[in-house]
Order: C-alpha cells, then sequence, then structure tokens
C-alpha cells in the first residue's frame, strides 16, 4: 500500500504581513500536489494536522481545503485527515459523516468520546487500519477517560491508545500531531512552531506496534525514533530559518507485508516563490545580489557592517521590486547601532507564538532564569484554547471550566 503523508498545511498563513493565500503560494502548492497524486495515484493521502493556521480560518482558506479534498474525492483517493493544535477540531471535523461517504475521513472530537475515527483499506497483504488522532491536550483526555492521573502529554496520549480497540496482529498506521521526542532529546525544529521547550513531549515509544506513526507539529521532516515513526514537515518554508532544512515535499509511504521494513521517499515540491535569508556586509551583499538574476522570491537581508539607512533601504526594495520579488525583512546585527542587548527584531516577535513570547518575558524579568515547565504548560494550554477560538466570540463554556479544572489540579499538586 502506498500513501502519501503530509502535514502543517496552515492554509491562511501570513509571514511577516505577506498573506500566502493572497500571494498565490498555498494555492500553486495545492495545483501541483494534485497534478502528482493524479500521476502517482496512491492508495491515500493522509493529512497529519495544522490544516488551517487558526482556528477559526478564512472563507479563502476554507475554500482551498475544498477544492483539495474535492479534487482528491474526484481521483477516488481516500484521505485521512486529523487536527492539530492549530485547528477547531470541531469545525474541521464539519459533516464529517457525510464526508465519510466521499472517502474524506477527519478525526472526531475527544471532548466526550475517546475512541478515535479510524478507517481500512486493503491492499494484496490484506487490511490496513488508519487510527486518526487529533491533537491531544492531556486536561480533555483526563476528563474523557476519568482519570485525573493524567497530568501530561505523554500519560495522556499513552493512556488514550490504550483505550483503543487495536489489532496489533494486523497492519496498523497512526496519524497524529504531537511533540514527539526520543528519549527526551527533541529534534530539529522551524521558527514557525508554538511551543516552548519541552512542553507536550511524548517520547516516540509510546507508537510500539503501530506499522507507521504519520506526524504533523514540526515543520521539518525526520524520523522520530525509528524509521516508521516520522514528521512530514510543513509544505512550505514558513519561516527563514526553516530554510536550512532539507527541500520540502510530500511522503511516498510504501507499506508492505507485516513485518517487513517500511520505505519512505520524499517527493519535492518547488515553491511558488522561494525563501532565501542573506547575511553579511553590505557592499558583499549588494555586489552579488546585482549580478545575481534570481526573481520571485521572498528576502530577508541582515547587515552586519552598518546600519540601515534610508538609502540603503531604497536600494534593495527597488532591486528586489524590479525582479518581482519581496523584501520582507531588512534588519542589521551591526551592535555598535543595535538597541538594548538582545532586542528582538520586529518581524520576529511577529512570528513568534504566545507563548514563546511569554517565555522570552518572563526569562528577561527574571535575570535569564526561564519558566519552569509547570508554568510552561499552563500557558500552552491557555495558548492552545486561544488559537482554536473564534477570536470573535465568547470562549465556550467546557473549554473553560476544562482549563480551570486543570490550572486547579496543576495548583493543588505543586
Amino acid at each position: 500500500m502506498r500513501f502519501l503523508h503530509l502535514a502543517d498545511l496552515h492554509f491562511g498563513k501570513s509571514i511577516y504581513g505577506t498573506s500566502l493565500l493572497e500571494n498565490g503560494d498555498q494555492g500553486a502548492w495545492v495545483d501541483r500536489f494534485l497534478a502528482l497524486a493524479e500521476s502517482i495515484r496512491p492508495d491515500a493521502v493522509v493529512i497529519a494536522g495544522d490544516v488551517y493556521d487558526r482556528g477559526a480560518p478564512s472563507g479563502d482558506a476554507v475554500q482551498l481545503l475544498s477544492r483539495m479534498l474535492t479534487k482528491l474525492s474526484a481521483l477516488s483517493i481516500p484521505v485521512m485527515m486529523c487536527a492539530g493544535n492549530h485547528d477547531s477540531v470541531q469545525r474541521l471535523s464539519f459533516a464529517s459523516p457525510l464526508l465519510a461517504l466521499a472517502g474524506v475521513h477527519i478525526s472526531g472530537s475527544l471532548y466526550d468520546d475517546p475512541m478515535l475515527s479510524h478507517v481500512t483499506l486493503h491492499d494484496e497483504h490484506g487490511p490496513v487500519t488508519f487510527w486518526l488522532m487529533p491533537y491531544v491536550f492531556p486536561a480533555l483526555i483526563a476528563g474523557a477517560l476519568g482519570d485525573d492521573s493524567l497530568r501530561d502529554s505523554d500519560s495522556a496520549v499513552r493512556a488514550l491508545l490504550n483505550a483503543q480497540p487495536v489489532d496489533f496482529s494486523g497492519r496498523n498506521v497512526l496519524i497524529a500531531h504531537q511533540n514527539v521526542t526520543a528519549n527526551g532529546t527533541p529534534g530539529e525544529r522551524g521558527g514557525s512552531e508554538s511551543m516552548v521547550g519541552g512542553v507536550g513531549q511524548i517520547d516516540y515509544t509510546v507508537f510500539d506496534g503501530f506499522d507507521y506513526v504519520a506526524l504533523g507539529h514540526i515543520h521539518a521532516a525526520y524520523p522520530v525514533g525509528r524509521e516508521a515513526v516520522r514528521y512530514a514537515g510543513s509544505p512550505l518554508c514558513y519561516h527563514f530559518n526553516e530554510t536550512r532544512q532539507a527541500a520540502k515535499g510530500p511522503l511516498l509511504v510504501e507499506l508492505n507485508a507485516k513485518g517487513e521494513a517500511v520505505k519512505v521517499e520524499t517527493l519535492v515540491i518547488p515553491p511558488l516563490h522561494p525563501m532565501r535569508e542573506i547575511c553579511g556586509a553590505y557592499e558583499e551583499i549588494r555586489d552579488a545580489e546585482l549580478s545575481d538574476p534570481r526573481r520571485g522570491e521572498y528576502l530577508r537581508v541582515v547587515l552586519t557592517d552598518r546600519r540601515v539607512s534610508p538609502e540603503i533601504a531604497a536600494f534593495f526594495r527597488e532591486l528586489y521590486e524590479s525582479r518581482d520579488s519581496v523584501l520582507m525583512e531588512l534588519c542589521s546585527e551591526f551592535t555598535q547601532f543595535s538597541g538594548a542587548a538582545g532586542a528582538p527584531e520586529r518581524g520576529d516577535v511577529e512570528q513568534k507564538s504566545i507563548e514563546d513570547l511569554f517565555g522570552d518575558f518572563y526569562t528577561e524579568r527574571s535575570g535569564g532564569t526561564p519558566p519552569a515547565d509547570a508554568d510552561a504548560q499552563l500557558l500552552s494550554e491557555a495558548g492552545e484554547l486561544l488559537r482554536r477560538a473564534d477570536p470573535h466570540a465568547a470562549p465556550a463554556a467546557r473549554d473553560v471550566e476544562k482549563l480551570l479544572d486543570y490550572l486547579m489540579r496543576q495548583e493543588v499538586e505543586r
């Protein structure tokens, strides 16, 4: 059985004030992905969370996902999709029983029912069952399972999976969106992920028994602990430090008979606007860029030998505009002209999550001591609820009730 593993689409994402939806980046990627899917005809497409960039997505973001799913359904390619921490599982799973009739299977909410949605497909080796696990909040799983001892993501996920009727004598694929590590060692991160340190970590051994684990949440593609537990990475670079990662594209996963090694191949999809970061002395950058014919890029330029003057800013802006490129950030690291030591660039602040900003503020005010894991975990729970909420609506009563209950239990424990 062959399937395509995607994750972290973040439809509706903006970086440095540029909408990747309005500027055509995400639409072009969908077109290229659909052409790829039509050419190779996989047995399924797996999407491991963060389908949208926010819990209340824009109409255009919803239409883009609709176009993608409609085409895959027309090609008779089943889709397995779970909600990530940026998604609202209730919104994402709207009309899921009806969509399942068209081969689009979406994870349900675990608020009241801790049983995972699952779908079984068949090939020449027999059945393969796909289990869809949305992003796990420990407090919500503790309530759904009636077990107040579940205080962290690792124990919550273990308990949740133990409650499922999984037949490990057959082949099983889990689709999940979590912060997975190998023996506590974090993997490669991008700059656009909403995490603080070790918050929400679970060990890869939680997934022992599954023949393949399709992960989302981290924007780089790599295996965790064993080859069959993998992040697919984001389809596009959503931060300039993600340009240091390997070329991005969906993973083509080949699952053969039970016990045989899983084969994984990256199918690179070029972006509409490649991202590039340039760092160095002004004159060196100027001369190199004048002789470089590349067009249609997103750029960040960092000067190391002088401040950014109006004349320098005008030069780079006009140069890149003439090449249909976008100068997303122009800044200086020249210490003689920088402000307070350690002051963040405006662009960096705009890209950080509320948890990361709080962590930076806490660390600065506490003389360099970062927040304790317990404090960071509490803020992470609040931050996730905020991202999933409709910005124009009051928080759902049960969301508030569950969060308060979680906070109080943590306070008693401490």
